[in-house]
């Protein structure tokens, strides 16, 4: 009662205040408060744990190479954990935050203080909850501005705002995730997308709260894009207004000019535009793209507005509606969007591509079945739905994989991960149904990297079951260059050849590309723990994952460094775990 109390008081004099963030020098303290809060949107309330009351959460605001602390006070009803996407925490995993694999969840009623080390970051990244299906209502921006005494390769905007899109369920996120892997079915799809909070003009009971960005004639702004969004990508454009994409994943890009950008679950844009229309109100619309063919998506578009300050008469009885924006399933515009993408590569913002590699690997992604006894489950056959790198479908341990490593604990984990797709086949064929290619392998394997190795990851899509679509790779503890990208199965003779080894894109986040592949190369010199999975989170749940540990190097400063005094403890099992698989569905897998 007594923590209780303390975290109380704590929120009190957060919400007193305006901005809680004391900086001394160039380290800032933040108070994350985790707790249920009522929303309402499309014409109806619910409860949902958010962090300080807000949705989306408060903006962290640092310079490049500052240090921050956020104490994640946890009121609400379930254990969480939070992640600083893109942030490479030099050294530094204990703080990464995915559930199970670097920590185990806060539990209601503690706390936890993350100690976040920014260091080459410098543009816009974002925080969410890693914990089940969670970053659905927590998450938020990071901001990153230029070290002191430095500035923006470009002009410098008059001014700037932070724009998240997310999703919206009216249901309760976590029983819909629940429900979706006791079935082992589909997963619900959202009801709506928002900007900053709110759906928009297009949804019920929306157009009085659409968020509206006023913006003076003449001025230029500097937009970063945050796609919160579960399980899309977003198109985003302004009505009548050119863009111009000036970084991503906090990393700066080679300026180009647009009528709309693509922005991938998990990655963050930064774009300028100049207010130079005329006086009157235009529509900046999310509209989704989706390439799948065995599921389906929310075919709802979110809107805000941007409104032109000053007295006028508007010329129109309505915004002006975007004219150019690809439709849903425009493969061919999203991936020529993507491949305009390269890095600024100057000598103040020099990139660093692996030319010599020591390690490559080759990973499949696919959807899978795991088999159910007498055809029990809701995925096709009666089998359960799964996802999975090279066929094994990655299961959270008991353990943080993190705390096992270093503690040198044995039985949960494998450092058996395959290199390469344990059968070889046509990946983009139109048949794949065949129990060889369909059935994956539960476990928890992880590949091991010698510290400095250059490693190069191909990541290979696939059509099994029919199910082909693009997946947005994340890395946690790494910022990887996409040297290429491509249509079709993988040729390791000829694929190679066209490769981009000058001006790469930096990112955290790629997008391999439906029924293609995309190679990216980083060097392993971030000694810890860190987790590889697919953006969608409903991949992520059925297992489309892996762990890489980095092993110390040589000196101090190659190494990790040490846990913290104290780490949440793994009192409770993951549901995204072996507990999923009841004692003769596991029976089924292993014999299967």
């Amino acid at each position: 009662m007594d923590l209780l109390f303390f975290f109380l008081l704590v929120r009190s004099l957060f919400l007193a205040t305006p901005l809680v963030c004391t900086a001394e020098g160039n380290t800032h303290y933040y108070e994350f408060v985790l707790e249920e809060s009522n929303f309402t949107r499309l014409c109806s309330t619910k409860s949902m744990v958010t962090v300080n009351n807000s949705f989306p959460g408060p903006v962290i605001r640092v310079q490049k190479g500052d240090a921050v602390y956020v104490n994640v006070y946890n009121l609400g009803s379930y254990g969480v954990t939070i992640h600083w996407h893109g942030v490479k925490q030099p050294r530094n995993p204990w703080f990464d935050g995915p559930e199970y694999v670097t920590q185990c969840p806060i539990q209601p009623g503690a706390n936890f203080t993350y100690e976040i080390l920014f260091s080459s970051e410098e543009g816009t990244l974002w925080w969410h909850a890693h914990s089940d299906w969670s970053r659905s209502s927590i998450h938020g921006a990071i901001v990153i501005l230029p070290a002191e005494g430095s500035t923006y390769p470009f002009l410098k905007p008059d001014e700037e705002d932070v724009i998240v899109f997310a999703s919206w369920y009216k249901e309760d996120v976590m029983t819909l995730m629940e429900e979706a892997l006791s079935s082992g079915g589909l997963a619900t799809l959202s009801d709506a997308y928002t900007i900053n909070g709110q759906p928009g003009d297009f949804y019920e009971c929306s157009k009085n709260t659409t968020y509206c960005l006023v913006v003076d004639y003449g001025k230029t702004y500097l937009l970063r894009l945050v796609n919160a969004v579960m399980n899309t990508d977003m198109f985003f454009a302004i009505a009548g207004h050119n863009l111009t994409v000036v970084a991503w994943d906090a990393a700066y890009l080679k300026p180009f000019n647009t009528s709309w950008v693509l922005v991938s679950p998990g990655q963050t844009m930064d774009i300028l535009f100049t207010a130079n229309q005329p006086l009157g109100e235009y529509y900046m619309i999310g509209s989704p793209y989706f390439d799948g063919q065995a599921d389906d998506f929310d075919q709802t578009i979110t809107s805000a507005l941007l409104k032109y300050s000053g007295n006028y008469t508007n010329p129109s009885s309505a915004p002006v509606y975007p004219s150019l924006v690809p439709a849903f399933e425009d493969v061919h515009s999203a991936n020529a969007f993507i491949n305009r993408v390269r890095s600024l590569a100057t000598p103040k913002h020099p990139i660093d591509v692996p030319l010599n590699v020591t390690t490559r690997m080759y990973i499949a992604l696919s959807m899978n079945l795991l088999p159910c006894p007498n055809s029990s489950c809701s995925g096709p056959e009666g089998d359960r739905l799964a996802a999975a790198m090279n066929n094994m479908t990655f299961v959270n341990p008991s353990m943080d994989i993190l705390q096992a490593y270093y503690r040198n604990i044995n039985g949960f984990y494998q450092t058996n991960f395959p290199d390469w797709p344990l059968i070889f086949y046509n990946f983009t064929s139109d048949s794949l149904e065949d129990d060889n290619v369909t059935l994956s392998t539960i476990g928890t394997r992880v590949k091991v990297l010698n510290y400095n190795e250059s490693v190069e990851v191909v990541f290979q899509s696939t059509n099994v079951l029919n199910s082909g679509e693009h997946h947005p790779m994340h890395l946690h503890g790494v910022r990887f260059y996409v040297v290429g990208r491509g249509v079709g199965n993988f040729n390791n003779v000829t694929d190679p050849l066209t490769y981009n080894l000058y001006d790469p894109p930096e990112a955290n986040t790629g997008a391999v590309p439906k029924d293609g592949w995309m190679a990216i190369r980083f060097y392993a010199n971030n000694p810890g723990v860190w987790f590889m999975h697919c953006h969608f989170d409903r991949h992520m749940t059925w297992g489309m994952d892996g762990v890489f540990i980095v092993k110390d190097g040589g000196t101090s400063e190659t190494s990790m460094r040490p846990p913290p005094a104290h780490m949440p403890p793994c009192d409770v099992q993951s549901v995204i775990g072996s507990k999923q698989y009841s004692d003769e569905e596991t029976k089924a897998i292993n014999s299967g």
